[in-house]
């Protein structure tokens, strides 16, 4: 059997998978960086949701990395002062 590693590289040679994981990681990144940025402003889920004109839930989904509208992560966005860029390939 081999390491996950392998399982990987193997999936990562169709284009559609490679897309979709790229994709993916683009949302983790943004999640992470927008998690911790609330964190050391010492803000709550709700306190940002409230300055971001957003639900908490909306907020809870942003940093789960879940799909969500950009208009929403834009919002958050500009809450934390973070510059959203945009991506391109």
């Amino acid at each position: 059997m081999g390491t996950f590693k392998d399982f990987l590289n193997k999936k990562l040679e169709s284009e559609s998978f490679k897309k979709a994981y790229e994709e993916e990681n683009i949302l983790a990144d943004i999640a992470i960086k927008i998690a911790i940025s609330r964190k050391e402003l010492h803000y709550t889920q709700e306190a940002l949701s409230i300055k971001a004109g957003v639900t908490q839930q909306q907020v809870s989904k942003v940093e789960g990395g879940e799909n969500c509208q950009a208009s929403t992560l834009i919002k958050v966005c500009r809450a934390l002062d973070l510059k959203l860029e945009a991506v391109a390939n």
